[in-house]
Parts: C-alpha cells; structure tokens; sequence
C-alpha cells in the first residue's frame, strides 16, 4: 500500500481504485472530516466509496473515477475551510453537485483541480454559487445585458440575480436597483385583501425584500429604498419607463401576459442589467392566457447578447426534501399530460365508427 502524500489535500493513487490523502494541519481535517465524520459519510454515500481516516490521513477505496471524484470533493472544501469559511453538510453536498462526472469532463472545460464555484462579495460576504447551472447564470449575468433564468422553485434563480444588483449598486457600476414582479393571484382574491393599493401588492414582493434583507443591514435597505436607490414594485407600474443606470429584475416572469413582456423589455436603457426569471410550471394565469415569458423564450432564441440559463431540479438547493417534492409533481403532471391524449385519441377513434 503506498504512503500517504506530503502537503496539504496532496494524495497518491495506487492500483484498484485506492486513493491515499493526507492533510497538513489537524485542526482544519477534523472540520473537513465534520461531526463524528458526518461529512465523510455523505461523499461516501454520494459516490458509493469508502473513506478509512486515522488522524489526519485518509484511505479512499472504490471505483478508480469516483475516488478520483471524491478527492477532489475534499480538495476543494479543505481550501474552502483555508481560506476561513465552514463547511457545512449543505456545502458537501453542493461541493458533490460541483464535482465533474465520474468519467467527464468539468462544467464549462475547466480542470478538475481548479473550483467552478462563481461568488459574490458584498461589503465582506460572500454568497457562493451551490451548483453548475448557478454558476453558469452568474457568468451569464456578467457577459449579458439581458439574461432570462427559467426552472423550478428553490435554485436561487432570484436570489441570485439580488445578490449580483447589490454587488453593482454597492460598487457603485449602477445608481439604482428596480425589482418587479407581477401582480397576479395564485388562487386568492387580490381585490378582497385589506389595506390600500401599496398594501395589497406589499406580499406578492415579499420574496424581493425578504432577499434584499439578507444581503445588506435592514437600516440601509430601508434607506435606500426611501432614496429610491432600490425600487421594488409591481410590473404595471414599469409602462412608460426607460431604466437607464440600473439593475432591473423581473421575478415570476410565468405570470406575464405577452404584452406586458413586450412592455417590459423595451424598458431596457443604457447601462442597464436585466435579468428576468420564471418557473413555467408554476404560470397562475387565466386559463387560455399564454405565458408572456414562454413566448418570449421561443421568439428571442438565438438573439445575439441575451443569456438563456436553463435550472432543473437537480439545482434545487433548499431542504432535499423540496427536490423529491419538484419531481413527484412533475411525474404527476406527466401523467395527467399523457392521460389526456389518450382520452383526445379515444374520442378521436369514437367519432371514426360513426
């Protein structure tokens, strides 16, 4: 069996898919290794190996391609804990989701060593990407004047657009952020809520400033927006605009007619940032109303300098259990789909015998 390498993270590989690390300072392993070795166990679950420690010293056994999977895994957190941030289990597991393909290639020809991880800093924090795709997004975010984020509940699509508008705000690249989503009832009554007009539209931005809160101290989100220096509203109130000099967010894009997407677009100025984001199965439109945001997608493909970041629910970073929940429906709505054209074809058959 050979040695365990010198050096911090450094390994040794030796025949039958066996793996050999060793990592210099203690303190720093037994923080990589988590809890009663908590984080061990989910890379080994993850990625069907076995991980032996003794001391600061690891044996991991397995198919060659996973193990080499799994060193990197480690690698990349043991920087992570260097560079002064935890590890949590939640960071393992987007560590996992991070990591190239057993057998593939890194996302976007990187080398396997290197972390594709994309962050944000504002003011000292960092928000660090927790998938590919949401790496991709905030690479598209920075290349495109305009970048549509589509795909399910819980991939940080809007999260992660606010966290780039502060950023450029703070940095001083815009002199105002405009945050916007539509009005529209996902089965309640807008009309019988209490309050007036501001009142009303208040809980359908919640999820806006409930991102805006956590990205900067709740007295200069205050203060900024009573300067104006953000603005959070609803899209009927864009109709007339140019956003020149701004970050400009548009949330829930599903629930856009195409007359208001058409409205909102060419609300575009100079030095402006864009970013609109939707999930298509979530559209709480009347029946028979096609979604703003699904013919926008078909009509601008392929439109020079417009970013299209697609997230499945393999980028889903909330409780795991959101996931499972995301592609139950899913399956469910697979099923009604294919029930329905059955039932259309047996009509179809019935009329032929007449």
């Amino acid at each position: 069996m050979t040695g365990p390498a010198a050096g911090a993270g450094d390994g040794s590989v030796s025949g039958g898919g066996t793996l050999h690390k060793q990592f210099d300072d203690n303190r720093l392993a037994l923080q990589l290794f988590g809890a009663h070795h908590s984080h061990l166990a989910r890379i080994e679950q993850q990625l069907d190996v076995s991980i032996h420690s003794r001391g600061n010293q690891l044996t991991i056994d397995g198919d060659p391609l996973a193990v080499t999977t799994a060193g990197t895994v480690l690698d990349r957190l043991y920087a992570r804990i260097e560079r002064g941030h935890p590890v949590r289990l939640s960071d393992v597991d987007a560590a996992l989701r991070m990591a190239p393909e057993p057998g593939g290639s890194e996302a976007g020809g990187g080398r396997g060593d290197e972390d594709p991880a994309q962050s944000v800093v504002i003011r000292g924090r960092t928000v660090v990407t927790r998938t590919r795709t949401q790496g991709a997004y905030l690479r598209a975010i920075d290349r495109h004047d305009l970048v549509f984020g589509v795909g399910p509940a819980g991939t940080g699509k809007t999260y992660l657009a606010v966290a780039k508008a502060v950023e450029r705000l703070v940095n001083g690249q815009v002199d105002r952020i405009i945050l916007s989503r539509p009005a529209v009832e996902a089965g309640e009554q807008l009309g019988f809520l209490p309050g007036n007009m501001r009142e009303k539209v208040d809980p359908y931005l919640r999820p806006l400033y409930d991102a805006l809160y956590d990205m900067l101290p709740a007295p200069q989100v205050i203060k900024r927006l009573e300067s104006s220096e953000i603005e959070v509203a609803p899209l009927a109130f864009m109709r007339g605009r140019t956003l020149a000099n701004a970050f400009v967010i548009l949330d829930e894009a599903q629930n856009t007619t195409a007359v208001q997407m058409k409205m909102f677009l060419t609300r575009l100025g100079e030095n402006a940032r864009m970013v609109i984001t939707g999930d298509l199965s979530q559209v709480d439109l009347p029946k028979g109303t096609r979604s703003g945001l699904r013919q926008a997608l078909e009509i601008l493909a392929g439109v020079d300098g417009i970013g299209f970041v697609e997230f499945t629910d393999a980028d889903v970073v909330r409780h795991p259990l959101v996931t499972r929940i995301v592609r139950a429906y899913e399956r469910a709505e697979d099923r009604m789909r294919l029930g329905a054209e059955y039932e259309r074809k047996d009509r179809e058959r019935g009329r032929g015998r007449f």
